[in-house]
C-alpha cells in the first residue's frame, strides 16, 4: 500500500492538529494540511510529520472528505497491515466480554473512532454481522478486516451497510453495494436477534442504521422497570423497542406513536414474538400511524394522559449550523410530552444528535417543561452503553433524561 507524506499548516506559531493527533485524535481535516508529498488514492496510508520530519500519526487517506485522514497510529510508527487490524478486532471484542450471554445476542462489536477503527462500526445480529463503513478509505482493507473478524468469531452471515456520502461516490466503491452479502448466504427469512431476554425482528439490508437501534438497550432496561401498571406512550417509537420492554414491565397499556406504517407493522410483529411473556401477552399495545408533532399535539386537545412518556426522536442536528434548530424542536416535544403527562409520572427525553451539548440539551428540556407549568424535578441522565464506548469526544451523540414532572 503507497504511503502519502502530511506536513501540517501552521498558524500563529502553532502546528495546528498536531497536539491533537499526538494526544491520539484520529482526525485530521483538509484544511490543516500544509503540504502533500504526491497524490495519493482513496486508502492509502497516510503519514504525518511536524516541521522537523518527526513522525505524528499514520492513518487512511480519503481524498473526497474534509476529514482527509484518519489516523489509526500517533506518536510511535508501526506497521498497518492484517496483523495490525486483527489485534484492534481482538482488542474490541474483548471490551464486550460482560454483555455476552443468553439473554442478548444483540450489540456493537466495534464502535468506530473509539475502537481505534476510525469510519467503521460492526454490530452483531446473533449469527449475522452487519459493517457499515464511513468513509471509502476502507474498502482497499476491507477483506483483511473481515478475515480477522471471522477467525476470531463465529458467524454465518456478514452484511455490508454503506453511509450516505458513500453512495453518492459510487466509482470508488470497487463494485460493492449497500446491503451486499460480504460472506455467507443471502438472507431468505426473518433474522431476529435477544435484547435481555427480548426478542426483536432486525433488518440487517434495509432497516435503518444496521437494522436496529443497539444504542438504547440499557435505557429500554430501565424503562421496563419504571412501567408497572401504568398506560406508556412512545413517540417516535420504530420498531417498538421501548414498547416492548414497558410491556414486559407491567405496563397495562402501550401506546406506539411512529409515522411509518412499516415500523408499527415491525413493532407488532414483535410483540407477537414476544407473546409467550405473560406480562407482554397482558398489554394492551395501540399504534397511531402520524407525525409525532401533530399527534402529539392533538392528544394534548383531546385531554389524554399517561403515566410514562418516551420521546426518542431521530438526530435532528448533524451540523453544528442546525443546533438552534434542533433545540427548538426538542424543546417543543418535551412542552408535548409534559402536558401529557399525569400527575407524578415519568417522562424520558432523549437526543441522538451529536453536535447538541448535553448541558444544553438539558436546559432546553428544564425551560420548555417549566414553560408548560409542569418542572422537571428528580431528573437523571445515562449515557452510552458499554458497546458504544466514549473513548473519542465526538463519540459522544447519546443523551436521555429520565424526570418527574
Amino acid at each position: 500500500m503507497a504511503s502519502l507524506l502530511f506536513k501540517t499548516r501552521q498558524v500563529a506559531g502553532e502546528q495546528l492538529g498536531l497536539a491533537s493527533l499526538h494526544r491520539g485524535h484520529p482526525w485530521l481535516y483538509a484544511e490543516r494540511i500544509k503540504e502533500e508529498s504526491h497524490r495519493g488514492q482513496m486508502g492509502d496510508l497516510a503519514v504525518v510529520f511536524d516541521a522537523k520530519r518527526r513522525f505524528v500519526a499514520v492513518g487512511l487517506y480519503d481524498p473526497l472528505s474534509p476529514i482527509r485522514m484518519r489516523a489509526l497510529r500517533a506518536s510511535k510508527p508501526g506497521p498497518i497491515d492484517r496483523a495490525f487490524f486483527a489485534e484492534r478486532i481482538a482488542q474490541a471484542l474483548a471490551r464486550r466480554l460482560p454483555l455476552l450471554n443468553t439473554r442478548t445476542d444483540g450489540y456493537r462489536m466495534i464502535h468506530g473512532e473509539s475502537d481505534g477503527m476510525p469510519g467503521m462500526v460492526v454490530d452483531r445480529y446473533g449469527e449475522t454481522a452487519v459493517v457499515k463503513l464511513y468513509t471509502h478509505a476502507w474498502l482497499p482493507h476491507l477483506y483483511d478486516c473481515l478475515d480477522s473478524l471471522l477467525e476470531q468469531q463465529p458467524l454465518c452471515r456478514v452484511v455490508l451497510r454503506l453511509s450516505r456520502s458513500l453512495k453518492q461516490h459510487p466509482e470508488y466503491l470497487r463494485g460493492l453495494e449497500d446491503g451486499q452479502i460480504l460472506y455467507g448466504e443471502p438472507i431468505t427469512e426473518t433474522l431476529t436477534c435477544l435484547e435481555n431476554g427480548l426478542r426483536f425482528e432486525v433488518d440487517p439490508v434495509r432497516g435503518q442504521k444496521t437494522g436496529f437501534f443497539l444504542d438504547q438497550r440499557d435505557n429500554r432496561a430501565r424503562v421496563e422497570r419504571l412501567a408497572k401498571g401504568r398506560r406508556v406512550l412512545n413517540a417516535f417509537s420504530y420498531n417498538g423497542g421501548f414498547s416492548l420492554a414497558a410491556a414486559r414491565g407491567g405496563a397495562l397499556e402501550v401506546t406506539s406513536l411512529d409515522q411509518s406504517g412499516p415500523a408499527l407493522e415491525s413493532s407488532k410483529r414483535n410483540f407477537a414474538l414476544n407473546a409467550d411473556v405473560p406480562a407482554i401477552a397482558a398489554a394492551r399495545h395501540l399504534t397511531i400511524e402520524d407525525d409525532a408533532f401533530k399527534a402529539m399535539a392533538e392528544l394534548v386537545k383531546q385531554g389524554k394522559k399517561y403515566d410514562l412518556v418516551i420521546i426518542d426522536p431521530p438526530a435532528f442536528a448533524v451540523r453544528r449550523s442546525q443546533v438552534k434548530e434542533a433545540l427548538n424542536a426538542y424543546g417543543r416535544l418535551a412542552h408535548l410530552g409534559v402536558c401529557l403527562l399525569a400527575p407524578g409520572g415519568d417522562i424520558v427525553l432523549a437526543s441522538c444528535s451529536s453536535p447538541v451539548d448535553p448541558e444544553a440539551f438539558r436546559q432546553t428540556m428544564c425551560d420548555a417543561a417549566a414553560r408548560a407549568g409542569r418542572p422537571l424535578r428528580q431528573i437523571e441522565e445515562t449515557s452510552h452503553a458499554l458497546d458504544h464506548p466514549l473513548d473519542f469526544a465526538e463519540s459522544r451523540y447519546l443523551k436521555c433524561l429520565f424526570a418527574k414532572a
